[in-house]
C-alpha cells in the first residue's frame, strides 16, 4: 500500500511506503508483530486501542503514522522521562518535536508553541494537565493537527490500576479537531478497562487491536520467605547483573540500598520524594551501569527503556496486576532470559488485605481531611475556586493530627469526586541571584569552561540578577552550553558553594487545586462513582494479587494473561510453578544431596542459611529436610545457634 507521507527536510509529501519510512528513520527492515497493523489502522482515520506489552514498540506505532499524515501529531503522556527521552531521539533522526513540560520556562513554552502554530513542528509531547489551561487550548486549536497519541491511555479509566482524572480533559480537545484521530496506548488493561478507554476518549466506532501479553524470556517466581532480607542478598549475588528492586515505601527504599551496599552490592536508592536533579543523576548512573542495582518505589521506570535488566524483584506485594505486569516487564527488554521475583511472608499478605481499608477510608474521615484542607489554605466557604496551594503533606498531617496514608487516599477521593486536584504539573521553578558585584565578579577565576559559560549566559540572559532573584530554566542552560542535566546541577551547585550565586532549586512539591468553591461539609458528596463502585473494582483487584501470590498449580504467565481476557493454553515452563511441576516428575537425588552437604560440612562449619544456598535452588526443599535427617541420626550437630558442624567420626558418612 502506498501513501502520501511526509518527510521532513524533503520538501512536504512524496509518495513512499511506510516502510521505507522505517528503513529511512529507524534502520529496521520490517515493523514487529502489530505494529503495522496500527499504523494503517491509524492512518486510515480509525481511533484506535493498541493493547501492547511493555517494551513491544508502542511509541513507534504514532511516530511512523504521524509522519504519513499532514499536519503535528500531540502526544498526551503523565511521564517527563519518557518526553524528553523521544524528542531527543526524533531530534536526532532528523524529525521536528518538542516537548512542553513541569518546570520549563514561560518563554521556552511559548517559543514552542509559536513553531507549533506556524507549522514547524511534527511532534508535541504534553501532560494531561496541560489541557486544563485555558490559554494552552486557544493556542491549541490555531494548530494544524493529524493525530492525538494518548499513552499510558489505561490511566482515563476510573477502574484502572492508575487512575487521572486530567485524562478525562482529552475527550474535551476533540471536538476541536473532528478530522483527528485518536491512538490510545497501554501495556496493561483488563477487559473492563479496554471498553472504558474507548468510552472516555468518545471512540466513533469500537476498535481494539491487541497484542499477546506473553513473554517467552521472562521467568515468573514467588517466594515465601520469612527472611525477605537474606533472600534478596542471595539473589543479587547469585545473579549479579543489572536490576531493579522495588518497594512500597520511600524508607524502605533507603534502607535496603544501604543494606545491599553493606553488602559489597553497589545500589541506589530512588522515589518521588527527590528532587528533580536528584532524580535524574541517579538514573543516568544506572543506565550507564555505574551502579548496577536499583532500589525503587514505583516512581521509578516509567518510560525508562533499558534494555539489559536482568531481574525485578518486588520487596513488596503491589496491590494491583496491572502494576506488577508492568514493572516486571521492565526485565529482559533485550529479549534474553530475564527474572521477575515476588517476595513475600504470611505478614505481607495480611498487610495487602488490609489496603483496602486504607485506601478507602470512611466518608466521614474524608470529610474530615476535606474541612482540614480549607482551614489549613485559609480559605472561606464559598471562595476558593481555580486557586492553587502549596502542598507539603507531611506538615498538613502533623499539624491536624491525621493518618498519613488514609489522608492520600481521602484526598485522592475528593479528587475523583471533582472538588479538588492534587498535582506536581505547577512547577516552583528554581531561582538565582549573584550574590558578588559585578567587580567582585570580575576577579573571579572560574574552575571550569562550563563555569564561565553559566556565568556569562546568566549574566546576558537575565537582566537585574545582581539585584534580584530572577527565574531560571536548568534545562534551557543545558541546551544553551550542551552539557547533561546532572552535570548542569553541579555546576550551580559549585558557584553557590563558592557564594558567587545564591541558588534555590526548583521543587515537585504538590499543589492542591480547588476546582470547585470550598463547600459546607453538609454540601459535600462522595458519589458512589468516586467512593462505592471503585472501592468495589479496588477490592477484586486485591483478591486478584492474592490468588497470583498463593497460586501452586497453574502456569504464571498464563495466569498474567487470562487476567489482561487473553486466553491462552501453552504453559511458559519456565515460571516457578512450572518448574515445580517438572521438578515433581524428576526428583533430585537425595542421595546426592546428602553427600554433597557432608563435603561441605567436612571442609569447616557452616551457618545453615548459607549452607543451604550452596544448594542449587532445585535442591534446597530436599536440602531441609535431609539437615533434619542428619541431626535426628546424630550424625550432624549445633555447634552454635545457627551453625552446624559434622561429628569427626561420620566425616565419611557413617
Amino acid at each position: 500500500m502506498d501513501l502520501f507521507v511526509y518527510l521532513p527536510g524533503r520538501g512536504g509529501f512524496i509518495m513512499k511506503d511506510i516502510k521505507d519510512i522505517l528503513k529511512q528513520y529507524w534502520g529496521y527492515e520490517d515493523f514487529r508483530s502489530l505494529q503495522e497493523e496500527i499504523v494503517r489502522s491509524v492512518i486510515a482515520g480509525k481511533d484506535t486501542l493498541a493493547l501492547m506489552p511493555t517494551g513491544g514498540g508502542k511509541s513507534l506505532t504514532y511516530q511512523i503514522a504521524a509522519l504519513a499524515k499532514e499536519g503535528m501529531c500531540v502526544v498526551i503522556t503523565p511521564l517527563i522521562a519518557l518526553m524528553k527521552d523521544q524528542v531527543e531521539d526524533l531530534k536526532h533522526r532528523g524529525i521536528s518535536a518538542e516537548a512542553i513540560y513541569t518546570g520549563m520556562s514561560r518563554e521556552q513554552a511559548e517559543s514552542i508553541l509559536n513553531k507549533c502554530i506556524g507549522a514547524k513542528m511534527k511532534f508535541l509531547y504534553i501532560s494531561p494537565e496541560r489541557l486544563a489551561s485555558e490559554k494552552f487550548r486557544v493556542r491549541l486549536k490555531q494548530m494544524k493537527i493529524c493525530l492525538f497519541a494518548v499513552d499510558e491511555a489505561h490511566c482515563i479509566s476510573q477502574w484502572g490500576y492508575d487512575f487521572r482524572p486530567t485524562y478525562l480533559r482529552i475527550a474535551e480537545i476533540r471536538t476541536f479537531f473532528p478530522g483527528a484521530p485518536v491512538l490510545a496506548l497501554t501495556a496493561t488493561a483488563t477487559p473492563v478497562v479496554t471498553e472504558d478507554i474507548q468510552k472516555q476518549l468518545k471512540f466513533a466506532a469500537p476498535h481494539v487491536l491487541s497484542k499477546s501479553f506473553r513473554r517467552e524470556n521472562i521467568a515468573y517466581i514467588v517466594r515465601k520467605v520469612e527472611d525477605k532480607l537474606g533472600e534478596l542478598l542471595h539473589i543479587l549475588q547469585k545473579l549479579s547483573a543489572c536490576a531493579i528492586v522495588y518497594t512500597r515505601k520511600r524508607e524502605t527504599a533507603e534502607q535496603l540500598a544501604n543494606f545491599l551496599n553493606g553488602n559489597k552490592i553497589k545500589a541506589d536508592f530512588y522515589h518521588a520524594g527527590l528532587n528533580t536533579q536528584q532524580r535524574e543523576k541517579k538514573q543516568e548512573k544506572w543506565k550507564q551501569d555505574e551502579v548496577p542495582v536499583m532500589v525503587a518505589t514505583n516512581a521509578f521506570g516509567m518510560g525508562i527503556d533499558k534494555p539489559d535488566v536482568r531481574i525485578v524483584i518486588h520487596f513488596d506485594i503491589p496491590d494491583s496486576l496491572e502494576a506488577y505486569f508492568q514493572e516486571a516487564g521492565r526485565a529482559g527488554r533485550d529479549g534474553k532470559k530475564a527474572y521477575a521475583v515476588l517476595l513475600y511472608n504470611q505478614a505481607a499478605l495480611t498487610a495487602l488485605k488490609t489496603r483496602i481499608t486504607k485506601d478507602f477510608p470512611e466518608k466521614k474521615y474524608i470529610k474530615q481531611v476535606y474541612e482540614c484542607l480549607g482551614n489549613y489554605f485559609q480559605i472561606a466557604e464559598g471562595s476558593g475556586q481555580g486557586y492553587a496551594f502549596e502542598f507539603d503533606p507531611e506538615v498538613f498531617v502533623k499539624n491536624f493530627e491525621l493518618d498519613y496514608s488514609r489522608t492520600l487516599s481521602a484526598i485522592h477521593i475528593l479528587q475523583v469526586g471533582g472538588y479538588i486536584e492534587c498535582t506536581t504539573d505547577i512547577h516552583s521553578r528554581s531561582r538565582i541571584c549573584f550574590s558578588v558585584s559585578r567587580e567582585k565578579l570580575n576577579e573571579f577565576i572560574p574552575e571550569n569552561e562550563y563555569e564561565e559559560k553559566v556565568l556569562v549566559i546568566l549574566m546576558r540572559k537575565y537582566p537585574g540578577i545582581f539585584t534580584k532573584y530572577v527565574y531560571i530554566s536548568e534545562t534551557y542552560l543545558t541546551e544553551e552550553i550542551g552539557i547533561k542535566g546532572v552535570r548542569m546541577y553541579e555546576v550551580l551547585l559549585s558557584l553557590a558553594k563558592k557564594k558567587i550565586v545564591s541558588y534555590i532549586p526548583g521543587n515537585d512539591r504538590p499543589y492542591i487545586v480547588y476546582h470547585q468553591p470550598r463547600l459546607p461539609l453538609s454540601y459535600l458528596q462522595i458519589s458512589p462513582e468516586a467512593y462505592e463502585d471503585r472501592k468495589q473494582a479496588y477490592t477484586a483487584k486485591i483478591n486478584a494479587v492474592v490468588r497470583y501470590v498463593e497460586e501452586k498449580e497453574d502456569c504464571r504467565q498464563l495466569m498474567l494473561m487470562q487476567y489482561f481476557g487473553q486466553k491462552e493454553k501453552e504453559t511458559c515452563k519456565i515460571c516457578d510453578i512450572c518448574l515445580s511441576r517438572k521438578k515433581k516428575k524428576n526428583l533430585p537425588d537425595r542421595k546426592k544431596i546428602k553427600e554433597s552437604i557432608l563435603h561441605l560440612l567436612g571442609e569447616k562449619d557452616w551457618n545453615i542459611k548459607e549452607l543451604l544456598y550452596q544448594l542449587d535452588d532445585t535442591e534446597r526443599e530436599e536440602g531441609i529436610a535431609e539437615l533434619r535427617e542428619l541431626l535426628d541420626d546424630n550424625v550432624i550437630y549445633y555447634k552454635q545457634p545457627t551453625l552446624l558442624a559434622i561429628r569427626k567420626n561420620d566425616l565419611n558418612g557413617k
